[in-house]
């Protein structure tokens, strides 16, 4: 029964309780309006996810960069701060040392979330599958399946679009017991020593290679015996996520420019040595038990796996608490079928939040989530909401989102959209007073220039966000 303590407001029916749902709930229901989220797990499974916790993380534990001065993702978890986000205080609360990268214990953080939902007054959760859309009883809908939709809603989706969902494969990486690491030849360090949000420079276990063994690594991943792609033949990848043996097909030297790359690193047990490629492992949990492999998503099979890990130099006898696999993902064609307030052209009240949407990344489909829920508020308690500006973190994946592919003349049906995390290339030009102001009047230098321009989009990025929220009535 839904629990409408201290609200008159009908609730809002959210589809999916991954990051985006979570987020949208919690937007919505610190508006005092209340809530019905549906989950499906644990009543019926997905191929990726382990437990039936909230907002679980199926793949990497990492939030990415941090930096809210030169990165975009950094300043998408700034902004999401400023906005009240329950996913990024979660994070927050369970980081666990990386770098300049915020990454959390994944069991921490999904229990948190759960928690925060579970206990809100105004937010009530069934654990069910929705296998159709909603009806008109249900006005206002979030549907945040992620790319993991039952096949059932995703059919029913598909028709009431008259579009097929363009779908790619996705892959995650293995998870060590730190304890069968040898740290004899392993060695912890951050590139270049890297000081990060809870961090000491040494928050990565790394893994040297001479050029031999990383040449019969190599060999070692093409040889090896991959996952069969049965009926989802013909689907692509997406490129921010290759598994390994992939990268490896498409050139020897992939991987060592790639997440095997020795640069920012010194061997601690031989320092006038440097490696020729190293692996980096980044803690998992809190309690520092677990390790992931950065950049290691594989669709080998898994008697493969273990034998090709275990070729890295200190993972000889390494113990898999998870081992990496493929799932096939799935999004909309968003620019065609989506409003600029992701709200379905062809049904009011209908919106898509996170990687259905066709954005890419924990934080991102968080954020989409968040901006679902603002919405959605705001049309409930008949409040004008304008839209984030395109020079914010938020307006730059928005635009992306529901209007950032190109068609050309010639190919007016081509669908060009991919999904994408946020990045600076996103956002508009700076305008020539937004570029900070080189030292001592001198004009900047190339380097530097760029540098200056990366500061400036983030600098105005986070003044208009926070103008943008001030000026919100909601």
């Amino acid at each position: 029964m839904t629990n409408t303590q201290n609200s008159s407001h009908k609730p809002v029916h959210i589809i999916g309780g991954g990051l985006a749902g979570s987020e949208a709930a919690w937007q919505i229901a610190t508006r005092d309006i209340p809530v019905i989220l549906h989950e499906m797990r644990p009543v019926t499974p997905t191929d990726a996810h382990k437990t039936d916790g909230l907002a679980e993380l199926v793949c990497s534990n990492s939030f990415r960069s941090d930096d809210s001065q030169n990165n975009a993702v950094g300043v998408l978890h700034a902004e999401m701060r400023m906005a009240n986000s329950l996913i990024m205080r979660c994070a927050d609360a369970n980081q666990v040392p990386a770098g300049g990268a915020l990454a959390v214990d994944r069991e921490g953080f999904s229990q948190n979330v759960t928690e925060e939902l579970e206990k809100h007054p105004l937010i009530t959760i069934e654990r069910e599958e929705v296998g159709t859309l909603p009806d008109s009883d249900w006005d206002k809908t979030i549907i945040a399946t992620g790319p993991l939709t039952a096949a059932n809603l995703a059919e029913a989706i598909q028709a009431e679009t008259d579009c097929d969902a363009l779908a790619f494969f996705d892959a995650i990486a293995p998870i060590i017991h730190t304890d069968t690491i040898d740290m004899d030849i392993c060695w912890y360090q951050s590139r270049y020593d890297k000081i990060g949000p809870g961090g000491t420079g040494k928050d990565y276990i790394n893994c040297p290679m001479n050029e031999e063994q990383y040449n019969e690594f190599i060999d070692a991943l093409i040889a090896g015996d991959s996952t069969d792609f049965k009926e989802w033949e013909g689907t692509p990848y997406f490129d921010g996520c290759l598994p390994i043996e992939v990268m490896a097909e498409r050139g020897r030297e992939t991987l060592r420019h790639g997440p095997m790359k020795p640069m920012g690193l010194t061997n601690a047990h031989n320092p006038d040595v440097k490696p020729y490629a190293v692996v980096q492992l980044r803690q998992d949990n809190a309690l520092g038990t677990l390790y992931n492999m950065v950049g290691f998503q594989t669709k080998l099979r898994y008697g493969a796996q273990t034998d090709i890990l275990r070729k890295i130099p200190g993972l000889e006898n390494a113990e898999f608490a998870r081992l990496g696999g493929l799932h096939r993902n799935t999004y909309l064609n968003s620019p065609q079928l989506l409003d600029n307030t992701l709200q379905l052209k062809s049904k009011k009240g209908l919106r898509f939040a996170g990687q259905i949407t066709g954005c890419e990344g924990y934080v991102e489909s968080a954020a989409m989530g968040l901006l679902t829920g603002r919405y959605c508020a705001a049309e409930r308690l008949g409040v004008e909401l304008d839209m984030p500006p395109a020079t914010t973190a938020f307006g730059a994946l928005s635009n992306h989102i529901t209007g950032g592919h190109i068609v050309t003349d010639h190919e007016p049906k081509k669908r060009s959209f991919q999904p994408m995390n946020v990045n600076l290339g996103l956002f508009p030009p700076l305008a020539d007073e937004d570029y900070p102001a080189p030292p001592d009047g001198k004009k900047w230098r190339r380097k530097e220039k760029r540098i200056a321009k990366k500061q400036g989009l983030c600098a105005r990025a986070l003044r208009d966000c926070k103008t943008w929220l001030d000026a919100s009535k909601i």
